[in-house]
């Protein structure tokens, strides 16, 4: 059955529409969902945690390929329903609760002492108005696991997976940059969801690093100043150190700048993340907070 007929048949069967204040938007592409499926390259012994599954369409195929998922799910119409779907199984786990407030490395960790597990895999349908905030928390959080895959919004995705110091990057560029390696899998046109959203979505892949991808001797620093550099675009990088309260004075920022030999005039957007953690252990090192 394709995923349009099995949406519609649930949607018919329980009588119920998308919530919109919760950014529902159900995937009914079945390119999309294989081409998910294949890159999420999903063995029997990992544990795949899905955010958001919804009525249930990806989350019958990762039952299919793994022995443990967990479905994370906040609306409880949506757990009703796959709690019925999938009575008969018993390699599912349903959490209803917001994902933000669960303990995901608990979670992770009370599952490798049961069970023999491989790798750990997230995989997401996100709703576009929290996929930042949810995307920041399996990075920062710095979980025990290995790859996410994740629906987002197109715009998010390019800014995601841009390359630092190009046009399209945003802070959180160099943040997925330190945590993990990131690619784009596939655009996914609006007609692929029902109902149809306003934008674009595409689906990325996150591969987490084991080792930062530079080092730094204080990370909260480091996005500190990343976050600033950003929050004032239009400004230089001298006047965003001074006015984010990086340094104290404009003189000390400018002596940083210098000693780095980077453009005095240049603004955040231009600098790669090694250029940022230069800037960050510099400042770190002769004390000019």
């Amino acid at each position: 059955m394709s995923a349009y007929n099995e949406t519609i048949g649930i949607l018919e069967k329980y009588k119920i529409k998308a919530n919109k204040d919760l950014g529902q938007n159900f995937l009914i592409n079945d390119d999309v969902i294989e081409k998910i499926i294949e890159k999420s390259q999903i063995e029997k012994n990992d544990l795949i945690i899905e955010i958001g599954p919804g009525l249930g369409v990806l989350t019958n195929l990762l039952l299919e390929k793994s022995d443990n998922v967990v479905a994370i799910e906040l609306d409880k119409r949506m757990v009703e329903i796959i709690s019925k779907r999938f009575i008969l199984k018993n390699n599912l786990q349903i959490i209803n609760e917001d994902v933000l407030k669960v303990d995901l490395n608990k979670l992770i960790n009370e599952r490798k002492k049961q069970t023999n597990i491989n790798k750990v895999k997230i995989v997401a349908n996100l709703p576009y108005y929290i996929s930042t905030p949810i995307i920041m928390k399996l990075l920062e959080e710095k979980l025990e696991i290995d790859e996410i895959i994740v629906m987002v919004q197109k715009e998010v995705a390019q800014r995601l997976v841009a390359k630092t110091g190009t046009k399209d990057v945003g802070a959180i560029t160099y943040a997925v940059e330190y945590f993990s390696e990131a690619e784009k899998v596939i655009d996914v046109p609006k007609e692929s969801f029902i109902p149809s959203p306003k934008v674009e979505s595409a689906v990325i892949k996150l591969k987490i690093r084991k080792k930062a991808y530079v080092q730094v001797k204080d990370e909260k620093m480091l996005f500190n100043i990343i976050q600033k550099s950003f929050s004032q675009r239009r400004k230089t990088l001298v006047n965003a150190l001074v006015n984010g309260k990086i340094v104290e004075s404009k003189e000390k920022a400018e002596k940083i700048i210098k000693q780095l030999n980077i453009n005095e005039n240049i603004r955040g957007e231009k600098l790669t993340l090694e250029d940022f953690a230069r800037i960050c252990n510099t400042i770190n090192y002769i004390g000019l907070k």
